[in-house]
């Protein structure tokens, strides 16, 4: 049907009223940003208009209002047929460079496990299919290469996208969401990915803000922290002071109800909730001298949501890394690897009580480290209190 309304739809579009007004200035030979400051748009709206919805019968590039309203509402028609149904060559290139066959060097195609789609995402150690697996945007950006001269072979990485997750756009098969690299079966909305930031890490806390003694390692006293988490969702908290490498484990019991039903919104009785944490940061930092406590660095975990806290108990400067940047806290990624030898991935880390722990900080902070010129840690904090004339006798 014919729009009834001359008026546009929403303010993102030209009206034909805006049309009229468009032709009867570029008839006067009105420049492209003297006509727009007239009509009230943008310059690159009016060279826009002008250069897609001109009338071409003629041979020329003649501006008519009534031509130009008919080019804009078939454009707008929907739903439009997907390009990936319309070109069978490019619809072959980005199937095969996504759900293509994985071959060998000498040619041969490599299958695989076989893993059948339920219709939903992988689960953690499972078999994935195998496949090219290439991203849609390194499909997107390498058509550009391949195709240098043929405008038809050009798709962005959103219109894959839409093609395997949006129902009706018939271009790939379902359960090709399975090739991607998150195997995700149900795409996340972009406004809850936005959500995921937490909501107690300010820029006043950031690791841009911390002191610049912390990065260069002249001074003692500024920490990293961690968990290193086992099977069953226990852990066991690590504090690395970053000039001696010197190690503390923080022991995370589970609460007592552990085993119960779990309530919804209830409190968290793995043991590693933001109080547990709070608490078992403070009890093990107010042990050290007050010289050796002057920061400490975090990732953003939840775990951390009572840093205000912490900070006022301990007087202890709490800062946290970037989102995904581990390299941040990289001397607690190091000491959680060498923790690893005696606390294994998918064990039960609840098991192990308080004085294992500690048994088993003493042995990493009795071992020689190169980057201490072969001192151990212990000796390496000894060596820094004794120069600073602290007494070091309760501290051992």
């Amino acid at each position: 049907m014919p729009p009834f309304d001359l008026a546009a739809l929403s303010g993102r579009f030209l009206s034909f009223a805006e049309r009229e007004e468009l032709a009867i200035l570029r008839s006067r030979h009105l420049g492209v940003r003297e006509i727009a400051r007239r009509i009230g748009r943008s310059p690159s709206t009016v060279s826009r208009e002008l250069r897609r919805n001109a009338a071409t019968r003629s041979g020329g590039f003649e501006y008519r209002a009534s031509t130009a309203q008919w080019h804009a509402d078939r454009k707008a028609r929907r739903p439009k047929r997907a390009k990936l149904v319309a070109n069978e060559t490019l619809h072959a290139y980005v199937q095969e460079r996504l759900a293509g066959l994985v071959t060998a060097p000498d040619g041969t195609g490599v299958t695989g496990p076989l893993v059948r789609w339920n219709g939903r995402r992988h689960g953690p150690r499972k078999d994935r299919r195998w496949a090219t697996s290439w991203s849609p945007e390194q499909i997107s950006n390498r058509l550009k290469i391949d195709y240098p001269e043929d405008p038809s072979m050009r798709l962005s990485h959103e219109a894959i996208y839409q093609a395997l997750y949006v129902q009706g756009r018939g271009a790939l098969r379902r359960e090709l969401v399975a090739c991607l690299r998150t195997g995700r079966a149900l795409r996340v909305p972009r406004e809850r990915a936005r959500g995921r930031g937490k909501n107690f890490v300010t820029q006043e806390v950031m690791i841009a803000a911390r002191p610049a003694e912390a990065a260069t390692r002249a001074v003692p006293g500024h920490w990293e922290g961690d968990l290193i988490l086992g099977r069953d969702s226990s852990a066991i908290g690590t504090l690395v002071e970053r000039t001696t490498r010197f190690t503390m484990l923080l022991h995370l019991p589970r609460m007592a109800d552990h085993g119960g039903p779990r309530v919804k919104n209830g409190p968290p009785v793995a043991g590693h909730g933001a109080e547990a944490v709070r608490d078992a940061i403070a009890a093990s930092i107010v042990t050290l001298p007050e010289q050796l406590r002057r920061s400490l660095t975090w990732d953003q975990g939840a775990e951390m949501a009572q840093h205000g806290k912490l900070r006022i108990e301990t007087g202890l400067q709490i800062y946290f890394c970037d989102p995904h940047s581990p390299w941040q806290r990289g001397t607690n990624e190091n000491t959680n690897g060498l923790l690893r030898q005696y606390f294994p991935k998918g064990t039960d880390l609840s098991r192990h009580p308080r004085h294992w722990l500690e048994a088993v900080a003493a042995a990493l902070n009795g071992r020689p480290r190169k980057t201490l010129g072969w001192k151990t840690p212990a000796e390496a904090l000894r060596d820094h209190l004794s120069s600073a004339g602290h007494g070091v006798a309760t501290f051992a």
